[in-house]
């Protein structure tokens, strides 16, 4: 990873869409969270997991399904969603999609 700050981004140029697969690039990571981008071919998922972090999903072009502690949340461009730390969730590309994953320490 290179040194991200002081940096301007275009999100949706972050990654691209690889067939089959979930690309992530890693922005900043330190000890209170990680900002993390993600782009997803569709059908492609991160399995139910549990996290010691808060995080915030927003998904920056496409849609996707985000389940937490099962409950199913159907989210598009421009949308996002908090999990709770240790609570089980996951995501699912319904169609290719795109994504910023903030998860961060809470007090």
């Amino acid at each position: 990873m290179d040194n991200s700050y002081e940096k301007v981004f275009e999100l949706k140029n972050l990654a691209d869409f690889q067939s089959d697969a979930v690309v992530s690039k890693t922005i900043l990571k330190g000890n209170a969270g990680t900002f993390t981008f993600f782009a997803f071919d569709k059908g492609q998922n991160l399995s139910e997991h549990t996290a010691p972090f808060d995080a915030i999903v927003q998904i920056i072009d496409g849609k996707a399904e985000v389940k937490i502690s099962g409950i199913p949340y159907n989210l598009k461009s421009g949308e996002m969603i908090i999990m709770p730390a240790n609570q089980p969730h996951s995501v699912f590309a319904t169609e290719k999609f795109k994504m910023l994953l903030t998860m961060f320490k809470s007090s």
